[in-house]
Formats: C-alpha cells, sequence, structure tokens
C-alpha cells in the first residue's frame, strides 16, 4: 500500500472538501481550487479527513493513489495558509520591481524584462541597501506557483563560477573553482 496514499488528509477549520463525480473541490479562506481525479480511484470526507482508496494493487493504480493525494494535501494547505517563495537576484546592477502583475526585471542584458504574472500570484518586489533584490511571489495554487518561479529563474540561471542569477533564498549553488593559474 501506499505510505503517501493512505494517509489521510486533515480538514482544518474553515476549509470545505467537496467531490462531485471525478473532481474534487476545496474552499478556503485563501481561494478555491479544484482538480480533476482518475474516477478509479475512491473518495471519501469523513468526519474531518479525506481518504482516498483504491481498487487493486495494478501498478498505474499505485502511483496514481500517492499522486493523487498529494495534490489534493496541497489543495487544501494551499487554500488555508498558502504558499510562498523569494527569489533572490544575485548579480551587479540586477533589479526587480513590481508594477501591480506585471514584474520588470533587468538581468544584464540590453533590455528590460517585463512578465506578465497570473492573476492568482501575489508579487512583490523588495530592494535593500547593500542586499541583493528579493522577489516574493505567493499563491494558494502550488503547481501554478512553482511553474511561475521556473520561468523567472529560467531568465538566468545561477551560474556555477561567481553564483550570478537568480536563485531561490536558501539555496545553495554548487561552486566551481575555475583556472586554477600557474597548475602544472
Amino acid at each position: 500500500m501506499s505510505r503517501i496514499g493512505k494517509a489521510p488528509i486533515e480538514i482544518p477549520a474553515g476549509v470545505t472538501v467537496t467531490v462531485n463525480g471525478d473532481t474534487v473541490t476545496v474552499k478556503g479562506p485563501k481561494g478555491e481550487l479544484s482538480q480533476k481525479v482518475n474516477p478509479d480511484l475512491t473518495i471519501k470526507v469523513e468526519d474531518g479527513h479525506v481518504v482516498l482508496t483504491r481498487p487493486s494493487d495494478d501498478r498505474e493504480h499505485r502511483a496514481q493513489h500517492g499522486l493523487y493525494r498529494a495534490l489534493i494535501h496541497n489543495m487544501v494547505v494551499g487554500v488555508s495558509q498558502g504558499y510562498r517563495k523569494e527569489m533572490e537576484l544575485v548579480g551587479v546592477g540586477y533589479r526587480a520591481t513590481s508594477d501591480g502583475q506585471v514584474l520588470e526585471l533587468a538581468l544584464g542584458y540590453s533590455h528590460a524584462i517585463f512578465i506578465k504574472l497570473p492573476k492568482e500570484v501575489k508579487v512583490e518586489a523588495k530592494t535593500e541597501r547593500n542586499k541583493n533584490p528579493l522577489i516574493i511571489l505567493e499563491s494558494d495554487d502550488k503547481q501554478l506557483l512553482g511553474q511561475v518561479c521556473a520561468k523567472i529563474r529560467s531568465l538566468r540561471k545561477p551560474e556555477p563560477y561567481k553564483g550570478k542569477g537568480i536563485k531561490f533564498v536558501g539555496e545553495v549553488i554548487r561552486r566551481k573553482s575555475g583556472k586554477s593559474a600557474g597548475a602544472k
């Protein structure tokens, strides 16, 4: 049995989970999310918990059991607490400014980069003196937030020699030594 799949999902106060056929909808104080689920899986909402069961031990059913349990758990956490990612711009002259849902980035290219973010993602750009600029992204949808972060990071990935680029706060970049001068 899938260790992840068999664990029940606890529903916090203020969150409602409804199952309509093969669609699970989760409503909470931060928003509303819905996810289609494989119709083979059985989803039950009982006494403050969501429980998923699978019909057989097929390889596909085992894989989807844990997958959909994790997706529903992410939705419950998202509508109750929300998700937050912080990204750091490391490099001379790298800047970020936000205007509503538009993020403007100066990343050492000859032009500024403008990214229009989905309305579900809130963005804030912080710039403090003698510190790297920060981009703070918040959303109730973990998948969408990760996708937006990956898109922003792909514009200038951290390079291994000086560590310049866009990285997550707390991320450790593996550094290379570069040329060893005078090595024989």
